[in-house]
């Protein structure tokens, strides 16, 4: 999935990143981030955060690695990927409720046919705000889009599959009182849903998950 597009982490400078110090709250909340423990197939990493956005900033990367059908030669593959950065500004921004913004990018191959629901998009927008209230509650101003896209091949590339794509961008104010691991965890719950996996037990009861894809697509 990640050779068919760039990377996340591209374009950033890590020269350009800000000062990994900071004040006291924001290395609290970058502490309790690089503790937390998503579900199995969601795999972390930091990355290179923005600089422009905040004077302080923090990014962890995650892909959605499943096992590969049995007779192929690769040990899993990913079936999605995103970003979580948690910024933070002492004085607030407008449009913050505070000191902290949390961004985010999702990104998850479906399968073809789920390109034409039109309830994807508000589907997907629903994940979210049931995962912010199940374990980040009082999250305030959560915004953002839900894209969907597909591509088709043809003429020499036309033995190559179908490939739909559904793209959440969101932003998110935490509560004065918050648990920064738990917004990291609710994203990661999000994430684990567009990539169609079912819910963890205790999660996020009573959502429709999307179907796993079947496997590596040919031609990638």
């Amino acid at each position: 999935m990640a050779a068919a597009r760039p990377r996340i982490a591209e374009g950033h400078d890590p020269m350009n990143d800000p000062d990994p110090g900071g004040p006291t709250a924001f290395r609290g909340a970058v502490a309790a981030l690089e503790a937390a423990r998503p579900r199995r197939e969601v795999r972390l990493s930091t990355m290179p955060p923005p600089r422009r956005p905040a004077p302080f900033a923090h990014a962890m990367a995650a892909s959605v690695l499943l096992p590969t059908e049995p007779g192929t030669p690769e040990e899993d593959h990913e079936v999605a990927d995103g970003r979580f950065v948690l910024l933070h500004d002492p004085a607030g921004q407008e449009g913050w409720n505070g000191p902290f913004r949390v961004v985010t990018l999702t990104r998850a191959e479906l399968e073809p046919e789920l390109a034409t629901d039109p309830l994807l998009p508000e589907v997907a927008w629903s994940w979210l705000l049931e995962a912010l209230e199940a374990r980040a509650p009082g999250s305030e101003e959560p915004s953002g889009t839900v894209t969907r896209s597909g591509s088709y091949f043809f003429g020499g590339l036309a033995d190559r599959s179908p490939r739909v794509e559904i793209e959440l961008r969101a932003s998110w104010s935490p509560a004065d009182s918050w648990e920064p691991a738990e917004h990291l965890l609710a994203w990661c719950a999000v994430l684990a849903q567009c990539a169609g996996l079912p819910p963890e037990p205790g999660g996020m009861a009573g959502v429709t998950a999307l179907p796993r894809r079947r496997g590596p697509r040919s031609g990638r």
